[in-house]
């Protein structure tokens, strides 16, 4: 019995090494876009003038709650992240700069799992001049703008309105972006 198992498992990582058979090659083309499917790395202004997701809150560090409408009469520049994705640090020193230099309120959202204690490890004390994170547990800020994947940056005008959205990053320190920020 033993001998069966290993010679067919053997016979079965044997098939796993065979070629398939190649068909005849064809130019590539670039992949069709699925309806409601989001660009990515890209502006995309299909949501503008949506209102923001009004009854969400997230948690500032010390347990402050916060909610969009606590920040009616600015523009905010929300960005979900979170310190197991990669694309999303890369791009935090850049948001931090741009913070110092818009008119415009940059708020980093973590959607850690493991909560302050994940995001305090990366976060560290004086690491970023200007901006701080928010926490988002249980996903709920996530789940109401239907991210499918992270970083996503959401532009809202002062009245809580969406502008534009980007899944994925974007050049911030462009003048195009800033333009597309400021006005």
């Amino acid at each position: 019995m033993r001998k069966t198992l290993l010679l067919l498992t053997t016979l079965a990582l044997a098939g796993c090494n065979q070629a398939a058979p190649t068909a005849p090659e064809k130019p590539a083309a670039a992949p069709a876009a699925k309806a409601g499917e989001a660009p990515i790395n890209t502006i995309d202004r299909s949501h503008a003038g949506e209102p923001g997701p009004a009854a969400v809150t997230w948690e500032m560090k010390g347990g402050t709650k916060q909610r969009l409408a606590d920040h009616k009469g600015m523009k905010m520049l929300v960005n979900l992240w979170a310190t197991w994705c990669a694309p999303c640090i890369a791009e935090m020193p850049a948001l931090d700069k741009l913070a110092g230099e818009v008119p415009v309120m940059v708020l980093p959202i973590s959607e850690d799992m493991e909560g302050w204690q994940a995001v305090d490890k990366f976060w560290g004390k004086d690491k970023f001049k200007n901006i701080e994170t928010g926490l988002d547990q249980p996903g709920s800020y996530a789940e109401a703008i239907k991210a499918r994947g992270l970083p996503v940056t959401i532009l809202y005008d002062e009245e809580g309105k969406e502008i534009w959205r980007v899944s994925g990053t974007l050049d911030w320190g462009s003048a195009e972006v800033r333009k597309a920020i400021v006005g």
